[in-house]
């Protein structure tokens, strides 16, 4: 037990210094290793073996003369990839405000995070009584009108590294066929929009449309959901009008003009 927990310490130790590296960068601009060492009081191998870990993951760079390091084009990709997504959750939320008062259901914001959906925000509606809240919650994409939607228009690779596993199936009615899975999203780059009916939990109805960028790329989905009760087939085409509408509207405020390249971004 106590060699796990010597473990775990020198391991946190390293998390630790490795990020105050990054903080030293970024105020200072450029440092060698032997400046580095100086700051965190540490043996100068001990901080080439930081920076070599660092410069890895792209986090830091040599400079030209390879005589200092600087901040990497890493930590620009890790802070893109937090400002879009806080631009998706900004600039859709009042229209999801409108959305789900109009509907009476929940309006959630997804994104593709790996190979599953990651719920960034949610909106209640005014028949969603004591709802569950998604926001933070991973889900298996496959299985949810979101994760449709952003597999829809992800990556050939992405795709095919999800048909390779098993997909896994939470009721009788969700899809684990992997060639009946790609048809539906076909489907859904056709339609503009996907739903799962009791597909990730009995009793649970959801319909989800694409929200794209200035590039013309989708970087998140916004989706109504509700039971399937209040939610059932006839009222969907309705509901999917309102929410392809209202995901729009969002992609609009983004800067996008109607330009889709069919690939998404995140995750």
């Amino acid at each position: 037990m106590s060699n796990n927990l010597e473990k775990d310490g020198a391991a946190v130790q390293s998390v630790d210094r490795a990020l105050s590296i990054l903080k030293l960068l970024a105020r200072h601009g450029e440092l060698g290793i032997s400046e580095i060492a100086a700051h965190l009081e540490v043996h100068r191998s001990t901080a080439f073996r930081l920076i070599m870990t660092a410069e890895m993951h792209e986090l830091v760079e040599q400079t030209a003369d390879r005589g200092k390091y600087r901040l990497g084009v890493g930590v620009l990709r890790l802070a893109g990839a937090t400002t879009a997504r806080l631009d998706v959750v900004r600039e859709s939320r009042t229209i999801g405000e409108k959305l789900a008062a109009a509907v009476g259901e929940t309006v959630n914001i997804a994104i593709l995070d790996r190979d599953a959906v990651l719920y960034v925000d949610q909106m209640a509606g005014p028949s969603a009584l004591q709802t569950y809240n998604w926001a933070g919650r991973r889900v298996a994409a496959h299985a949810t009108s979101n994760g449709k939607v952003l597999l829809a228009h992800a990556p050939v690779e992405r795709l095919e590294k999800l048909a390779a596993g098993p997909l896994e199936s939470f009721t009788e009615r969700t899809v684990t066929d992997a060639q009946r899975l790609g048809e539906e999203l076909d489907d859904v780059r056709g339609c503009g929009y996907a739903i799962a009916a009791d597909e990730l939990e009995i009793g649970l109805t959801a319909v989800a449309a694409p929200i794209w960028n200035v590039e013309g790329t989708v970087v998140a989905s916004m989706s109504v959901s509700g039971p399937t009760f209040r939610l059932p087939a006839e009222r969907l085409p309705g509901v999917a009008e309102q929410v392809v509408a209202a995901a729009k509207q969002v992609s609009s405020r983004l800067g996008w003009h109607g330009n889709e390249n069919g690939r998404a971004l995140t995750g």
